[in-house]
């Protein structure tokens, strides 16, 4: 059975009140399986016609939904659904009753065994509801149905198709609960055919903060599962540790010891693949200053490691390390994404490495460099060179001379204003000694003043 949406308001007022008439109807027509149906249609949609000029709305309903049972009874799906169409097409058709009929026509959906007919009808009502803003909630979800019958019999690209040009998104009537569940079996479908491009399009259309709301937390897994595998693909490594995070502090997973300590090794490992710049370096103190970063006491060393400013040597790290971050899957071995991953750490090791010799020299030989890096030299320069391009990091290579350059040259203005700042602070200087002497001479004279 389908959950039905609120009735629409009456539209009118009736003119005449036909109910008893269409018992009288009824009553003639006798018993839907011994009826004549082509007899009694004709009869019925005369009496429609008369019903639908009154305005009587709930009579209407009546009328049309009992046409729809006297064919579905006689197993006429060709008629129901000629008669499906014929009736939304009528001038001056209730939307009330065509909101009933229609979710009364979808309640014969559970029940009908053969495949094509059952598509058929379910066609029919989508073909009937299209563009009508008061059956939007009952076409997508009949669109919903259809999508899943064909995934199930192997056509997915055809369940993606049907599915994901249902725009729900602009559905106001649709539940907002049900409306998030159905993009993410859009975005789970775009997944399945690897189209990570429209899913990562698609799952924009869910604003985050409704995953605040209380009782959404496996909606809210959900969306973070597929987002993860969206930035697992594109190497995005800061995001993937960000979705991360979202899922450690939802309640559900907080309440499961060993699915947030799961969680808390991949948040930390993310953020310490990800390339350095401010959004990192915060993200790393945050995630450094969580308590329960004491469960898992070597990645927690592995994270301070990062947040001093010390050298750390990569065959050192690898030695007390990768034991643990090569058993993890981020990192797994004989995968080509986790021997891609574990080179991405040495780099971010070598870069940490980079920026601490920065903070500690202004110029220093190649040859030291490497050393200091556990690199030879041609390596060091093209690692160097890498990330200069790059605009992450600045230096300057004097080749001849082998000599690289940390700090940053001043300009002319940079120049002059470090100077006018000198002077001023020198003059400040000069006038507090003026002063200082000035009230020592002054104490002096009193001194001498009192001893006279």
């Amino acid at each position: 059975m389908f959950p039905t949406t609120k009735p629409l308001a009456m539209e009118a007022k009736p003119e005449i009140d036909l109910s008893n008439k269409f018992e009288d109807l009824k009553k003639e027509l006798g018993a839907s399986s011994t009826v004549d149906i082509d007899s009694s249609l004709e009869k019925l949609l005369i009496f429609e016609k008369q019903v639908r000029q009154a305005s009587d709305a709930i009579t209407n309903t009546r009328v049309l939904c009992f046409i729809a049972d006297l064919l579905y009874h006689a197993h006429d799906f060709q008629g129901l659904n000629e008669q499906l169409v014929n009736l939304s097409k009528k001038h001056g058709q209730l939307k009330q009753a065509m909101t009933s009929l229609v979710q009364h026509v979808m309640n014969y959906l559970p029940a009908i065994e053969d495949l094509k007919k059952k598509i058929d009808l379910i066609e029919t009502l989508r073909t009937i509801t299209d563009g009508k803003i008061y059956v939007e909630v009952e076409r997508a979800r009949l669109t919903q149905l259809l999508s899943q019958i064909k995934e199930e019999h192997g056509d997915v690209k055809a369940a993606q198709e049907i599915l994901c040009n249902e725009p729900v998104e602009t559905y106001g009537s649709f539940d907002q609960k049900e409306k998030v569940a159905f993009i993410l079996d859009q975005v789970r479908l775009f997944l399945l055919r690897s189209d990570f491009y429209m899913a990562s399009i698609f799952t924009k259309k869910i604003n985050t903060k409704f995953f605040e709301k209380e009782g959404v937390e496996s909606l809210k897994l959900k969306y973070y599962e597929q987002k993860i595998r969206i930035g697992l693909h594109d190497d995005a490594y800061l995001d993937v540790c960000k979705y991360y995070r979202a899922v450690y502090d939802t309640s559900i997973v907080q309440e499961d010891p060993e699915k947030w300590k799961e969680i808390l090794e991949n948040v930390v490992c993310f953020v310490l693949l990800s390339p350095y710049d401010n959004e990192q370096a915060d993200l790393l103190h945050r995630i450094n200053s969580d308590h329960k970063l004491n469960s898992v006491p070597l990645l927690q060393q592995l994270v301070k490691c990062f947040t001093v400013n010390e050298l750390m040597r990569w065959p050192k790290i690898s030695e007390i390390y990768g034991s643990v971050l090569r058993s993890t899957p981020v990192f797994a071995e004989n995968d080509e994404k986790g021997e891609k991953r574990w080179s991405e750490l040495r780099k971010r090791v070598i870069e940490h490495n980079m920026r601490t010799v920065a903070k500690y020299y202004s110029r220093i030989q190649c040859d030291r460099l490497g050393v200091l890096l556990d690199m030879n030299p041609e390596e060091t320069e093209l690692f160097l060179s890498d990330l200069i391009t790059k605009r992450q990091f600045y230096a300057r290579i004097d080749r001849p001379a082998q000599v690289i350059t940390f700090k940053k040259p001043k300009n002319v203005h940079e120049q002059l204003n470090e100077w006018g700042t000198n002077i001023s602070a020198l003059l400040e200087k000069l006038e507090k000694t003026r002063q200082l002497i000035i009230k020592e001479e002054m104490m002096h004279s009193i001194q001498q003043a009192v001893a006279k």
